[in-house]
């Protein structure tokens, strides 16, 4: 796999450059081609009236309100990109999420982060991440919260054997070649030996893809698992964690909490999801 392509999603509440910038840098990295996208949808949470009126009317305000901010978010992404004719723009009035996952189509990475803290989980003005990751059918890169740029020098795998450890893995090839050091870390649970030769079996494939790649096996000694990775990956200066998102239905991680769950809020580096 190569990236060709790189989609940055920008919030409607943020100012537009700083992602924009730490997508571009990545995309200069890979020799890629950047889109912009950003969506919202107008909602306007109102009591019923008996004939519409003020419901029309307060939705028509909305949308007014969004097109103007729209408007400004590209004129900020025209005079960040100047005449580059590799990097374009798209923009709808619609669920962001749904919005991205459709327009991922032309994108070999998917590229997002921390929304304004303004939105709150308001999935109509930014993305659900859980719900990106489970419909977009690309891997998505989730921004370190300070946006400071990828150096990809050493990368932890967050192993487990399962299928979206093995997507990701194969959808990370092009920053694991890239890499001087991949670290293959698995838990040790379950069947020991196999967890071993599960993850001696991923460094050899990566070594025949020319990743200089090794294993370590962690206890995780009653800590989340999530956080024995994330301290791991600190550890070894890794400023990117590869991980497969939601092995457990999403209902699950949200009920008991999970390591994709709490991968999502380590924005203290770059995750590398997919599913």
């Amino acid at each position: 796999m190569t990236i060709t392509t790189i989609m940055v999603q920008l919030d409607v509440d943020s100012p537009a450059t700083p992602r924009l910038s730490f997508a571009r840098e990545l995309a200069g990295k890979f020799e890629a081609d950047l889109i912009a996208v950003v969506a919202v949808e107008a909602r306007a949470l109102v009591p019923p009236d008996e004939n519409g009126l003020v419901t029309r009317e307060l939705l028509r305000q909305r949308r007014r309100e969004i097109e103007d901010r729209l408007k400004v978010l590209k004129e900020e992404f025209l005079a960040f990109s100047g005449n580059n004719e590799r990097a374009s723009w798209r923009t709808d009035l619609d669920d962001p999420t749904r919005t991205l996952a459709l327009h991922a189509r032309a994108a070999d990475l998917v590229v997002t982060g921390t929304p304004a803290a303004e939105a709150g989980g308001d999935f109509h003005r930014t993305i659900d991440a859980g719900a990106l990751i489970l419909s977009v059918g690309r891997p998505v890169l989730f921004a370190a919260d300070d946006l400071r740029p990828l150096r990809g020098e050493r990368i932890l795998i967050a192993w487990k054997d399962a299928r979206e450890s093995r997507r990701a893995v194969a959808d990370a090839m092009p920053f694991l070649t890239h890499a001087k050091e991949v670290t293959v870390a698995a838990i040790a649970e379950g069947d020991q030996p196999a967890v071993r030769e599960g993850a001696a079996d991923v460094v050899r494939f990566l070594m025949r893809h020319g990743v200089r790649a090794s294993s370590q096996i962690l206890e995780p000694d009653g800590a989340k698992i999530a956080e024995v990775l994330i301290a791991k990956a600190g550890e070894i200066g890794a400023d990117v964690v590869v991980a497969g998102g939601y092995g457990h239905s999403r209902l699950l991680e949200w009920a008991f909490g999970g390591v994709t769950r709490s991968m999502l809020s380590a924005g203290s580096m770059h995750r590398l999801l997919s599913n």
